[in-house]
């Protein structure tokens, strides 16, 4: 790809802009290079730099190490530190039931809008990508009621095309089974790494936190993305609205405005919930909008990234 001026790719983190590429591959890295190209005037710029192992060129370092392509985007030479000991094992598991089909796709092509398994499923070929680019490995598991496909973290360069064809070919169409999946997952990638859950989390918290526990148990860190559509965290909806539950909960015409307090009172509560639940549990956790762009949730991933590294340096 041509070089783009940064801030005609930083637009691209604006999901709304996303929606229009139809290659999830060239998503991810459009998203990681608008992402790169800000870092230089994010808050997050620190977090970024140390998890992604580079560090600010300084007189006498060996100018091999350079790595250009973010000298082209933000005008400032980092050195690449490749440490294999050091190098990350990430699992993804991503959340394909029925309920992150929402928006439905008529309203999605027609506002320009994702729902919430194309968001999420931009949020994690993202990050992949990422991860790849610092020589880490990646892996793979989209599930429903069973899991549908899972990949085992790989640091080759085919990596990327067997991730974001694993997250095209799944369709959200059924229940979640979460607590279960956790447990198979965990059983297949015992070796320590990172485990990012991103999903609505539409599911028992307790069985929820008993899952990702599992991997806890194996020293894993944890990171939940927690993904809601905006409609469900504003309830912007007027006049009488049927609403139909996407696995299989019914349907029920309301009046939204009798019932809007509630709702929104119901929904903070959730997600308060979870966090807390999380956060006891030594889980990062983080909520995300699908109206947000998608640098918050890479910049809350990396921020995790940054605090366990510094947990685990003042450890030794």
């Amino acid at each position: 790809m041509a070089q783009v001026a940064s801030e005609q790719l930083q637009k691209y983190l604006d999901p709304k802009v996303l929606a229009k590429v139809t290659r999830l591959d060239l998503q991810a890295r459009l998203v990681v290079e608008g992402f790169i190209s800000g870092l230089h005037r994010s808050p997050f710029h620190g977090y970024s730099v140390e998890f992604a192992s580079h560090r600010e060129y300084v007189p006498g370092d060996d100018i091999k190490h350079i790595d250009w392509k973010v000298q082209a985007k933000t005008d400032r030479f980092y050195i690449k530190q490749y440490e294999e000991e050091t190098n990350l094992k990430a699992t993804f598991l991503l959340d394909a039931s029925e309920s992150m089909r929402y928006p439905p796709a008529d309203e999605t092509a027609r506002n320009g809008r994702m729902s919430k398994y194309d968001y999420a499923g931009a949020v994690a070929a993202s990050l992949a990508f990422l991860l790849l680019q610092q020589q880490d490995a990646v892996g793979l598991a989209v599930f429903d009621d069973r899991l549908r496909t899972h990949l085992a973290p790989s640091a080759s360069q085919g990596a990327i095309k067997s991730f974001v064809r694993a997250i095209d070919v799944n369709e959200p169409k059924a229940k979640t089974s979460l607590e279960a999946i956790c447990h198979a997952v965990a059983e297949k990638i015992p070796r320590r790494g990172l485990v990012c859950l991103i999903s609505d989390l539409f599911a028992d918290l307790d069985s929820v936190v008993r899952g990702l526990q599992h991997f806890r148990h194996y020293e894993h860190e944890v990171m939940v993305l927690h993904v809601m559509d905006a409609d469900e965290l504003t309830f912007p909806f007027e006049g009488n609205t049927m609403f139909r539950g996407l696995e299989d909960t019914g349907k029920l015409t309301i009046r939204p405005r009798a019932l809007r307090q509630g709702y929104l009172d119901a929904v903070d509560r959730f997600c308060r919930q979870a966090k807390r639940r999380c956060t006891a549990g030594r889980i990062d956790y983080k909520l995300v909008s699908t109206a947000d762009y998608l640098d918050a949730a890479l910049c809350a991933f990396l921020a995790a990234r940054a605090a366990a590294a510094r947990k685990a340096s003042a450890k030794r």
